[in-house]
C-alpha cells in the first residue's frame, strides 16, 4: 500500500477511537511544539497574527487552531485529511469563531486557496512527502510568511533521523489500544534545511525538543523556516539621457611591453616619451583598448588574452579625474613602426636601467606602479592594483616573433 494510503487509513482509524473514549484535548494557552508541556517556545514564534490567515496543517483535534483565533485574532483555516479527526474537532467548535474547518488534501487545497500569511504544523508534515507538500507551501504562501512546524527525530527505540527522503514505518501508540501502523519521513536536520532551501524557504532555526525524563530517547525537531520572495527573472534599467554629461572624467590604458632590447617607448610630437596606448572607446573593454591601441600606434600584434591589467592610477588634471590603466603585454608578433596619422612615433626599445628623460607623467606612473624600483619622478596618483604584480625577463616578450 502507498505511505500515503496506509497514513490515510491509520488517522482515520485513530481518530474513531479518539471519538470512542470521547477525548478532545482542552484548548491550549499556548502552543506545545512537541509531546511534552513545557519543553521548547510556545505560538510566540508565530510572531503577531491579528488579522492575518493562518494555515494549519493536520488540525486534528482542532484545539490548536481554537487557540489561535481566540487568544490571538487569528483566521485560521485548520485542513485535516482524516474525516474522524476533522469530525472530533466540529463536533466539539465547529461554531466557533475565526475558523474554517477544511476536510481534504492540504496539498489540493492550497492548489486553490489565496495565499496565506503563515502556517504552521505539529507533527504532520512527516506524513506527507516533501516532494509534494513543500512545493505547494511555496505557492501557497506569501513572501516572507513563516512556516513552523515540529516533526519526529528519534523514536522510542533510540532510532534517529535518516538522510534519504523516504518513508519509513513507525507506530502510533494510544492508550492500551494496538499500535496503529504509519509511514513516516523521518529525515535528518540538514536534509530538512537542504529541502526548504530547494523549495523556497530560508531556515531560521531547528531546535532539537528533548523528553524531559532521562530514560525516554524521543526528540523532536521545531524547524522554523520563511517563504522567500520570488526572484524577478530580469531586472530592468532605464538608458541615460540623450543630454551627453559634462566632460569630468578621462580613462585611457598604457601598455608594457619588454622584449629582449628593453622596454618599447614613443617619442610624442610634444617630445615627450610614452608608452603605446590611450582612450577607451565605448563598448570595448580594457584589454580591447589595449590591444587596439597597440596595433594603432606601433602596428604590434597582440591578443587580449596575452594582456594582463595590472590596476588603475587615479589623479586629476583641473576639474577632470584621469584613471588610467596599465597593462603588461607578454605576447605579441611584429616590429614597431611609426604609424600615418598617429601623434606617437620613432619607437624604440630602451633598457630599463637606461630609461630617457622626459617621460610622459602617466606613462611614469605604470611603471613605477609595476616596478617601484625604478627611479622615476613624477606627480603622485592612488593604485588599486588588479591582480599581482609580475617583474618579467628581458625575454619574456616574443618581440618579432
Amino acid at each position: 500500500m502507498p505511505a500515503k494510503d496506509t497514513n490515510i487509513r491509520a488517522w482515520q482509524i485513530y481518530g474513531q477511537r479518539q471519538i470512542g473514549h470521547d477525548y478532545v484535548p482542552p484548548v491550549p494557552e499556548t502552543i506545545g511544539w512537541g509531546p511534552w508541556d513545557g519543553v521548547g517556545p510556545g505560538t510566540e514564534i508565530l510572531g503577531v497574527l491579528t488579522g492575518k490567515r493562518v494555515l494549519d496543517i493536520g488540525s486534528g483535534a482542532g484545539h490548536h487552531a481554537v487557540h489561535l483565533a481566540r487568544d490571538h485574532g487569528a483566521h485560521v483555516t485548520a485542513v485535516e485529511q482524516s474525516a474522524t479527526q476533522r469530525e472530533r474537532a466540529v463536533r466539539h467548535f465547529g461554531n466557533h469563531p475565526g475558523i474554517e474547518w477544511v476536510h481534504g488534501d492540504v496539498i489540493e487545497h492550497l492548489r486553490a486557496a489565496e495565499p496565506y500569511d503563515a502556517a504552521y504544523a505539529i507533527g504532520t508534515l512527516a506524513y506527507i512527502d516533501p516532494h509534494e507538500l513543500l512545493p505547494a507551501l511555496r505557492d501557497g504562501l506569501a513572501p516572507h510568511a513563516p512556516l513552523i512546524f515540529s516533526c519526529l527525530h528519534t523514536d522510542l527505540h533510540g532510532r534517529g533521523p535518516s538522510t534519504s527522503v523516504a518513508p519509513r514505518e513507525q507506530q502510533l501508540l494510544l492508550r492500551k489500544d494496538p499500535p496503529i501502523t504509519v509511514e513516516m519521513y523521518v529525515l535528518a536536520p540538514l536534509l530538512w534545511e537542504d529541502l526548504l532551501t530547494e523549495y523556497g524557504f530560508q531556515v531560521e532555526a531547528n531546535d532539537l525538543l528533548t523528553a524531559p525524563a532521562e530514560d525516554n530517547p524521543v526528540r523532536h525537531q521545531l524547524i522554523r523556516a520563511r517563504r522567500v520572495p520570488d526572484r524577478r527573472s530580469r531586472i530592468t534599467s532605464r538608458p541615460r539621457s540623450n543630454r551627453p554629461p559634462a566632460p569630468h572624467a578621462a580613462i585611457g590604458v598604457g601598455a608594457i611591453l619588454l622584449g629582449q632590447q628593453g622596454l618599447l617607448l614613443g617619442r610624442h610630437r610634444r617630445g615627450t616619451r610614452e608608452l603605446p596606448g590611450g582612450s577607451a572607446e565605448a563598448g570595448e573593454s580594457l584589454e580591447q583598448t589595449v590591444v587596439r591601441e597597440l596595433a594603432e600606434e606601433t602596428g604590434l600584434s597582440a591578443r587580449t588574452e596575452d594582456v594582463t591589467l595590472l590596476g588603475t592610477l587615479v589623479d586629476h588634471v583641473g576639474d577632470v579625474v584621469r584613471l588610467t590603466v596599465g597593462a603588461l603585454v607578454t605576447a605579441w608578433e611584429g616590429e614597431p613602426a611609426d604609424q600615418v596619422g598617429e601623434s606617437i612615433g620613432d619607437w624604440s626599445w630602451w633598457p630599463l636601467d637606461e630609461l630617457p628623460d622626459e617621460l610622459f607623467e602617466c606613462s611614469a606612473q605604470i611603471l613605477t606602479a609595476w616596478r617601484p624600483d625604478l627611479p622615476i619622478d613624477h606627480k603622485a596618483a592612488h593604485f588599486t592594483a588588479y591582480a599581482r604584480r609580475t617583474t618579467p625577463t628581458a625575454d619574456s616578450g616574443s618581440a618579432g616573433a
